[in-house]
């Protein structure tokens, strides 16, 4: 097992407190799962109150020029379902934007504040917007909207119309940062609770996980091809996978970590890290300035 990594974030940047609620915000059905997955396992398990937010309708994930997009959405619907219930999610929320063609609209951004007004998170996880290289559109949208919503959300004189409170979460966590810097552990029951959940994602098996779903080895070299953004990690074997007690701690979860006015960051649980994941603290906001 690689040791060390992330070592030099451990000091005192310790992980959360279980959050009584947290709010996911994905582009996709899976996209926090990948994500955040163990994490939100850890923490549901713990008793926290998960929503899970899916911004577009996930129509457009498949390689099959013949594929019946309503049922497709039908599909992948059900499969966010099942892997919401591995989790322990509390409730899956779907706002039907067709996949691929996601646009930033103050309308956008007035629907998720109303979201997170209504779920009154404690913790927000979303696509860190600002990751380099980053193709699709649909995650560069949704994840800039979000971080916008969060600020929106918290002003009491903004979208008075929708009838609800303002609300201002305590930390904002972006998944798939460039610089991590903020450690959550994960240990092997979490860890394997995130993969359960992906693989309920069986629609995504050849588009985004190499068939994972068809058997141990094929499990194995999805972990291995998983953009973790870490070049040395552990992966587990096919034994191993068959027989959990055998295997050693894994960690998943780095993302940009936002507290108030401070931009942070944590890349979600990855499906393969060591014992602790974390993020580098990006300062975006002056400390004595509330925006």
């Amino acid at each position: 097992m690689t040791s060390g990594l992330y070592d030099e974030l451990v000091g005192d940047a310790l992980p959360l407190n279980t959050p009584r609620r947290v709010l996911t915000i994905g582009a996709h059905p899976d996209d926090a799962e990948f994500g955040a997955g163990a994490s939100l396992a850890r923490w549901a398990a713990d008793g926290a109150q998960i929503t899970m937010l899916i911004v577009t309708d996930g129509s457009k994930g498949s390689w099959n020029p013949e594929e019946d997009t309503a049922r497709l959405v039908r599909r992948r619907k059900k499969e966010q379902s099942l892997a919401a219930e591995v989790l322990g999610a509390t409730s899956v929320v779907h706002l039907d934007h067709i996949d691929g063609e996601l646009e930033y609209t103050m309308e956008l951004r007035k629907l998720l504040a109303g979201h997170i007004r209504a779920a009154r998170p404690d913790v927000l996880l979303t696509h860190d917007p600002w990751q380099r290289y980053q193709l699709h559109p649909d995650h560069r949208v949704t994840g800039m909207a979000a971080v916008d919503a969060v600020v929106a959300a918290r002003e009491p004189l903004m979208y008075q119309d929708l009838g609800t409170p303002a609300h201002r979460p305590q930390f904002v966590l972006l998944w798939s940062a460039d610089n991590p810097d903020h450690p959550e552990p994960v240990e092997p029951a979490w860890f394997d609770k995130k993969v359960e959940a992906l693989l309920c994602h069986s629609s995504q098996g050849t588009t985004t996980m190499g068939g994972a779903e068809s058997g141990a080895e094929e499990r194995v070299a999805f972990i291995d091809r998983s953009p973790c953004g870490m070049p040395t990690m552990v992966r587990p074997s096919a034994s191993d996978l068959q027989n959990p007690s055998r295997r050693s701690s894994h960690s998943g979860n780095t993302c940009t970590r936002i507290r108030h006015r401070w931009i942070s960051g944590n890349m979600g649980s990855c499906p393969a890290r060591s014992r602790r994941d974390g993020c580098r603290r990006r300062h975006l906001f002056s400390p004595g300035r509330r925006s």
